[in-house]
């Protein structure tokens, strides 16, 4: 739901309805009003972020909720529904990658015991598809299903660092949103981490969503060679040994890739 701007609906000129709003996209916008940092929200709530009258607002949401995709509790508050979370697992990119990738993501955390993620791209952000964490694991701001920048985490260096030239380029051209005084949001500094993880096989987050985290990441590939998403470990920055970790992680990686198809010696990008 996170990514949809309903106001970016521009249609071109001499099209009926210039600057109107269709059914799907007041529906759209009602989606587009959760977010993890707003998960639970009032009619007042989704009226205001959707920018929709209080009726429409009403009306729109008591139809997703007959259908499934919002329950309401007895407050009267909205949550995301279960029939649409069944709708987004049946995603191909997600829903095959995550079952063949599984017993690799189990083995990275027997050996760690840490954070366990993996991820993959949609646009500017990283999607995480699966996580698997323990009791006594540091504390992450991450779900199943959430996105965050591509800059700011393990996974989406690991990501971006093997995109092209041109795409990184126009990534680092773009605002890059600090989350900690530790995020990388110098356009020059992103480009030689990028460099880094190229010349390493791994990327290091250092603090850069929460002060307290490290995250070890590495690409994941598909049959063509290219990277399809990238499965990290994060742990206490504190007591963080990064040589330890790597070995593990690329272990993860390159079992993933060889279940997706992937054979050492073709081409990589």
């Amino acid at each position: 739901m996170v990514g949809y701007d309903p106001g970016r609906d521009v249609r071109r000129q001499g099209e009926v309805c210039v600057g109107e709003r269709s059914a799907a996209d007041r529906l759209l916008a009602v989606l587009a009003a959760f977010d993890h940092e707003h998960p639970a929200l009032s009619l007042t709530d989704i009226s205001r972020r959707a920018g929709l009258s209080l009726t429409t607002a009403h009306r729109l949401a008591a139809a997703l909720t007959a259908w499934g995709a919002l329950e309401r509790d007895a407050s009267g508050v909205y949550h995301v529904g279960l029939r649409l979370w069944e709708a987004a697992a049946l995603a191909p990119r997600g829903l095959g990658l995550r079952q063949l990738a599984l017993p690799y993501l189990e083995d990275l955390y027997e050996a760690t015991h840490e954070n366990v993620q993996l991820a993959v791209r949609d646009g500017a952000e990283v999607v995480y598809i699966e996580w698997l964490s323990g009791r006594s694991a540091v504390g992450v701001h991450i779900r199943v299903g959430g996105r965050w920048p591509l800059h700011a985490t393990g996974v989406g260096l690991a990501l971006l660092a093997h995109d092209t030239p041109d795409a990184q380029a126009e990534y680092c051209a773009g605002p890059l949103p600090a989350f900690t005084p530790y995020t990388i949001t110098d356009p020059a500094r992103l480009r030689r981490a990028l460099a880094e993880v190229r010349r390493s096989g791994v990327a290091v987050s250092e603090r850069q969503v929460t002060l307290d985290a490290l995250s070890v990441a590495a690409p994941v590939r598909g049959p063509d060679g290219d990277v399809v998403a990238a499965v990290s470990v994060v742990v206490p920055q504190a007591t963080a040994q990064v040589p330890a970790l790597t070995p593990a992680v690329r272990l993860a990686a390159r079992g993933i890739s060889r279940a997706l198809g992937w054979r050492p010696g073709r081409r990589e990008r």
